[in-house]
């Protein structure tokens, strides 16, 4: 690419040399996209729009332009919004478009913002970290199939389930807690797409999606869950 405009948001960076940085962004126009700049890096949670240039891996960028004020969050949200940052950097491919992500990613950037003003804020964060994660996962070639299990028969609402990220869903003996209810996993049918999870959809897809991340993350942990935890542990 020559001078190409893109436009995203700042994930990570680090210093290169004395005077420039390596960047990761998560772009509209490529997806997760990295480049040195040879400036200081913008803040974080805001769009940007800049100019790349290169045919490796690692692009040029310049003419950086901040497009909005700053956002700074707090608490949580500032867990949440690393949180997000780290599935981006850690789970897509370079310079692979993904639409869907990319406006969930803002959607949900805005919507941390507004988690002071809740009623019920644990909920409501549950609530829009889930609807990131399932448009994420969905994109990358992860969707769950919550209509049948292991062997392509479908799901029995009184049988208990084991799911396993590479076969779906398996017929348990007895109930544990390591084992889902076929009612439960029937229940996301149900979901439209960009709507709210209703209370069971939640429970079920945290411990899904928890699984399924740490499955594809290895042996590197979630830096920002070791802090959020560490965080929690601290205040209480």
């Amino acid at each position: 690419m020559r001078n190409e405009v893109l436009h995203g948001y700042l994930i990570h960076h680090r210093k290169y040399r004395e005077r420039s940085h390596i960047i990761h962004l998560f772009t509209q126009e490529h997806g997760r996209i990295d480049g040195i700049l040879r400036q200081m890096p913008p803040p974080q949670y805001q769009p940007i729009r800049l100019q790349a240039s290169g045919k490796s891996e690692l692009k040029n960028f310049t003419k950086l332009e901040i497009v909005n004020q700053p956002i700074f969050f707090f608490g949580d949200a500032f867990f949440s919004g690393f949180y997000l940052n780290e599935l981006l950097l850690r789970l897509c491919p370079l310079e692979v478009e993904m639409p869907k992500t990319y406006q969930q990613y803002g959607k949900t950037l805005t919507q941390l913002q507004l988690l002071s003003t809740q009623s019920n804020p644990n909920q409501f964060l549950k609530q829009i970290l889930r609807q990131f994660e399932h448009i994420l996962l969905e994109e990358l070639g992860y969707a769950i199939d919550f209509s049948v299990d292991a062997t392509q028969s479908e799901i029995h609402p009184l049988q208990q389930y084991y799911f396993q990220i590479n076969e779906g869903f398996s017929p348990a003996v007895k109930a544990s807690r390591a084992s889902l209810s076929g009612q439960q996993i029937l229940s996301m049918l149900s979901y439209q797409n960009g709507g709210d999870f209703n209370e069971e959809q939640l429970q079920l897809l945290t411990k899904l999606y928890r699984q399924v991340i740490t499955a594809l993350m290895g042996d590197r942990p979630l830096k920002s869950r070791q802090l959020w935890i560490q965080n929690s542990q601290s205040q209480s």
